[in-house]
């Protein structure tokens, strides 16, 4: 799980810096690396990152309910 973990962190990191890129200069570099946009590779990518997105929100859940599962032991 925390190969999972750091895995996930890695890709909404890497979005995050690309979504940095077309908010300040409008470029894309995923798009950019893998063909375009509209390219196979590029939108596996971009869902890829939607993945690792949702996974990276289920990590502040699990960390608080494992906390409290700790302290009742």
């Amino acid at each position: 799980m925390e190969f999972l973990d750091k895995l996930s962190l890695t890709l909404a990191i890497i979005g995050g810096l690309n979504w940095g890129l077309v908010g300040l200069f409008e470029f894309d570099l995923v798009a950019w690396l893998f063909g375009g946009s509209a390219s196979v590779l590029s939108r596996i990518i971009y869902i890829l990152v939607a993945l690792a997105a949702i996974w990276c929100a289920s990590m502040l859940f699990r960390n608080s309910t494992e906390k409290i599962a700790q302290s009742n032991a």
